[in-house]
C-alpha cells in the first residue's frame, strides 16, 4: 500500500471541529431532505430552450379522438405516506404559512397562477394538471398503460401539477392554450414553459394551433 498523505490544516482544523462539537463522522448530522419548496418557482429555462423543445415535439393538424376516455383511467390522487396524498403535497409545495391536522391543509395562502388571486383557504384551491388528462388522452396518453397515465396524473417532478383558483381550473377545463389562456398575462411565460416541459417529458403532441399559441405566449418571456 502507498503511504498515507499528511493531514492539511484545512482537515486538522475540520477534525477539531468534530470533536469539540462532540461529533464523530455523520454522528448527530441530520440526513433528511431539505424542506420541500412552497411554490412552484417557475420555470428556470429561458424563452429560447422552451422554444427549441417546443420545436422538438410532433405536430398534428387534429387532436386525436376521445373514444374511450375517462378520468378514471388516469387513477389519482396517489399516496405520499403517512396518510397523505399527492394533493396535500402540492398544497403544502405552493402556499405559504401553510398549517396542517395530520396530513390535512387547513390553512394558508396560495397565488394562482392563471388568475393572480390569492387564497386563503385549501377549499378554494384547485390542484390542476397543467395538460389536463383529456388532452393528454388526445395527444398520445389514450396508447399508454393505466399504470403510465397514473405517473402523469401524479407527476410532482414536473410542473404538472399546480394549485390554482377554483374558478380558473373550471375555466381552462380540458383546453390547451390555443383556445385558453390564463387571464393573467404576465403568467404566459410561465404557463407556456410548463405546457412545453410537460409535453416534451412524456412525449405528447401538439397541434398546429396549439404550438403557435405557444410561440406566441413564449415572446412575453
Amino acid at each position: 500500500m502507498g503511504s498515507v498523505p499528511p493531514r492539511t490544516p484545512a482537515l486538522i482544523l475540520a477534525a477539531a471541529v468534530l470533536t469539540l462539537s462532540g461529533l464523530s463522522g455523520c454522528e448527530g448530522v441530520s440526513l433528511e431532505p431539505a424542506p420541500a419548496p412552497t411554490s412552484t418557482g417557475g420555470s428556470t429555462k429561458d424563452a429560447t430552450t422552451s422554444s427549441s423543445e417546443l420545436d422538438s415535439l410532433k405536430v398534428v393538424t387534429r387532436a386525436g379522438s376521445m373514444s374511450g376516455y375517462s378520468r378514471e383511467k388516469f387513477p389519482h390522487w396517489r399516496s405520499t405516506g403517512s396518510n397523505c396524498d399527492v394533493r396535500d403535497s402540492v398544497l403544502k409545495r405552493d402556499g405559504k404559512n401553510v398549517k396542517t391536522s395530520g396530513c390535512n391543509v387547513v390553512a394558508g395562502s396560495w397565488v394562482s397562477l392563471y388568475d393572480g388571486q390569492k387564497l386563503t383557504s385549501p377549499t378554494k384551491v384547485d390542484i390542476d394538471h397543467m395538460v389536463p388528462l383529456a388532452n393528454a388522452w388526445r395527444s398520445g396518453a389514450s396508447k399508454w398503460t393505466t399504470a403510465q397515465r397514473e405517473d402523469f396524473a401524479n407527476d410532482l417532478d414536473d410542473p404538472q401539477l399546480i394549485a390554482v383558483s377554483a374558478s380558473s381550473n373550471r375555466s381552462k377545463g380540458d383546453q390547451d392554450p390555443s383556445t385558453w389562456k390564463p387571464t393573467e398575462s404576465s403568467s404566459w411565460c410561465e404557463y407556456a414553459q410548463d405546457w412545453i416541459a410537460v409535453k416534451v417529458k412524456w412525449k405528447l403532441t401538439v397541434t398546429t394551433k396549439e404550438k403557435t399559441a405557444l410561440k406566441d405566449m413564449l415572446e412575453t418571456c
